[in-house]
C-alpha cells in the first residue's frame, strides 16, 4: 500500500526509521563508552563539552563531580538508553572523530537513500530531528555508504535546539526555524507516543514499521504505518498547481 501526502517538507527520525536501531546500540552505544574518559580529559576545555559535563553535575545534584563521577553517570544512562542531553552531545562528539577517521560508517535501509535522493530532487524539503545530537546528525549523515548526504538535509534538529521528542512544542519550534506550515510537514518515526506528539502540532505523519525494531511490535497506534520509504509518495504544492 502506497500512502500519498500532500506535504513541502519531510521530517526525519533515525533510529528505527532511517536506519537499524541495532547499529546504534550494538556499534555506536561501545565505542563511545571506551572514549567517554578521553573526551572528557582530551577536550575537556572545549566549550561544547564544558556544558555537557555542567548539564551532568547539575542532573544529578552534584556540582563538584569530577571527571570519573561523570564518566560513571554517562555509562549509567547509556546502559538505561537514557535520552539525555549532555549524554547525546558528548556521544555526537565521539562519534563525529570516528566517522572522520573512517572508524565508523553510518547504516541506512537500502529503501532510504534512493527514495530521500528523489524527493530532493522534487523539491521536498528534508530535515533530521533526532534525540542524538546535532554533530552525531551531521557526522552520520556526512559518512554513509552512499557518500556525504548532508547537501540533501536543510537543518538538523536535536532535544537541545528543538526539545524533548514526545512533547508537541519540539515540533512547533520546528515549524518556526523552517517556516513550512504545519500541515504541510509530514513527520516519520517508528514511535507512537512522538508521532502523537507531532500530530497534536498539526503535522501529517507516518509510522515506519520494521521487522526486528524494538517498536514494531507495537505498531504505529492510530497512525498509518508502511514498510519503506518507497511506500510513501510526497505531493509538493508545486507539484499540486
Amino acid at each position: 500500500m502506497t500512502l500519498r501526502f500532500r506535504a513541502d517538507s519531510v521530517v526525519l527520525d533515525i533510529e528505527g526509521t532511517t536506519s537499524a536501531t541495532g547499529f546504534v546500540v550494538d556499534v555506536l552505544y561501545p565505542y563511545s563508552r571506551q572514549r567517554f574518559a578521553d573526551v572528557l580529559d582530551r577536550r575537556g576545555d572545549e566549550a561544547a563539552v564544558k556544558r555537557a559535563v555542567d548539564q551532568v553535575r547539575e542532573l544529578v545534584g552534584e556540582p563538584d563531580a569530577d571527571a570519573e563521577r561523570v564518566e560513571r553517570v554517562l555509562n549509567s544512562w547509556l546502559n538505561e538508553d537514557r535520552k539525555v542531553t549532555p549524554l547525546k552531545t558528548l556521544q555526537g562528539i565521539i562519534w563525529a572523530e570516528g566517522f572522520a577517521r573512517g572508524d565508523i560508517v553510518a547504516h541506512f535501509y537500502e529503501d532510504v537513500v534512493p527514495v530521500l535522493r528523489r524527493w530532493h530532487q522534487d523539491g521536498v524539503r528534508l530535515y533530521v530531528y533526532s534525540s542524538g545530537s546535532v554533530a552525531a546528525q551531521r557526522a552520520w549523515f556526512g559518512h554513509t555508504p552512499e557518500g556525504d548526504l548532508r547537501a540533501l538535509i536543510n537543518a538538523f534538529f536535536d532535544t537541545e535546539n528543538a526539545g524533548p521528542k514526545t512533547a508537541a512544542d519540539s515540533y512547533r519550534a520546528i515549524t518556526k526555524a523552517s517556516g513550512v506550515p504545519p500541515e504541510r510537514t509530514l513527520f516519520l518515526s517508528d514511535r507512537p507516543a512522538e508521532l502523537d506528539a507531532a500530530r497534536e502540532a498539526g503535522w501529517l505523519t507516518a509510522g515506519l514499521s520494521r521487522p526486528g525494531e524494538p517498536y514494531s511490535g507495537q505498531g504505529a497506534g492510530s497512525h498509518a504505518a508502511v514498510g519503506s520509504f518507497a511506500d510513501i509518495e510526497i505531493v509538493t504544492a508545486e507539484r499540486q498547481s
